[in-house]
């Protein structure tokens, strides 16, 4: 997964697009065969399939939690700086030339979001709370805030209803990963309460690999296939909605947020068939989820 990615990006650098015979293809095999080699390596000196699980299911928290703050960080400076350019505030104390320059989703993007995800993706790395429950209850506030200022003080604006669908877009995509690890997620269960706990573990194994990896890989391959493709094309413009400059220039992640779903659902649903392997070798540590079950 993490090989394909990789070649998209090269794929789509303006390099590449240069040397597409060339230097390209040869860095494209490159890649497959580092990420080949490294997995053999690992797989060789690995202790347990138990401990393989924990790994990547550790993995998958560390992306949750630099999205999350992502998310909320991107979004308050954004919302902030949608309200400037709409009401045309702080002009004389951030000048001619740079409220210009916020009205441009190329500058707002590379300059403003880029450096805050970078920055969560470090903060990610010293902190250890997902932060799911506060991202919903910011998602409360936020639709509450809608309807003070539309029904106490008659105002509104596109970007209040960009803020939210914003958060919630995270909070259900970048969550199910975790949500999955828990046993949360809503599930018709016809035989599987009166499986055995190694076929409870077979039936898991089995629908991880056959649904839940199809779907991932699904998504990432219709969603990065070439530049004009449901996420490349809107992250590469930094594309914006409709709204323009008075709504928040957050469009191109929410399309992001579709590949960031399938990358998580994948390496949850790797952990998740480590896991199972685990119970059906009888190793130790096992995790017992039912009573989550709905």
């Amino acid at each position: 997964m993490l090989a394909f990615l990789v070649n998209n990006a090269f794929m789509l650098s303006a390099y590449a697009e240069t040397h597409i015979f060339g230097l390209s293809s040869l860095s494209a095999f490159a890649v497959i065969f580092l990420a080949a080699a490294t997995v053999i390596t690992y797989v060789r000196s690995s202790l347990s399939f138990r401990s393989d699980a924990n790994l990547l299911h550790s993995i998958n928290c560390y992306l949750v939690r630099a999205i999350f703050f992502s998310v909320l960080f991107v979004g308050i400076a954004d919302v902030v700086i949608a309200f400037i350019r709409v009401e045309g505030v702080l002009i004389g104390f951030l000048g001619e030339e740079t409220f210009k320059l916020i009205k441009k989703p190329l500058f707002v993007g590379p300059n403003i979001h880029l450096p805050i995800i970078g920055c969560s993706f470090i903060l990610a790395a010293f902190t250890r709370t997902l932060g799911f429950h506060w991202l919903a209850l910011l998602i409360v506030l936020a639709e509450l805030l809608i309807v003070i200022c539309r029904f106490v003080f008659s105002y509104e604006q596109a970007f209040m209803g960009d803020l939210v669908r914003y958060w919630y877009a995270a909070l259900f995509l970048i969550s199910s990963a975790y949500t999955l690890y828990d046993g949360g997620h809503v599930r018709v269960d016809v035989l599987y309460s009166g499986f055995s706990r190694y076929n409870k573990a077979r039936a898991d194994l089995s629908g991880a690999f056959l649904l839940g990896l199809s779907t991932c890989w699904a998504i990432l391959i219709v969603g990065f296939n070439g530049k004009q493709s449901l996420i490349n094309m809107p992250v590469l413009n930094f594309e914006v909605s409709q709204a323009a400059i008075v709504g928040m220039f957050i469009k191109y992640q929410m399309a992001a947020f579709l590949g960031v779903f399938a990358i998580t659902m994948m390496i949850q649903f790797l952990s998740s068939m480590l896991d199972n392997w685990a119970n059906l070798t009888d190793e130790p540590g096992a995790r017992d989820t039912s009573a989550n079950l709905h």
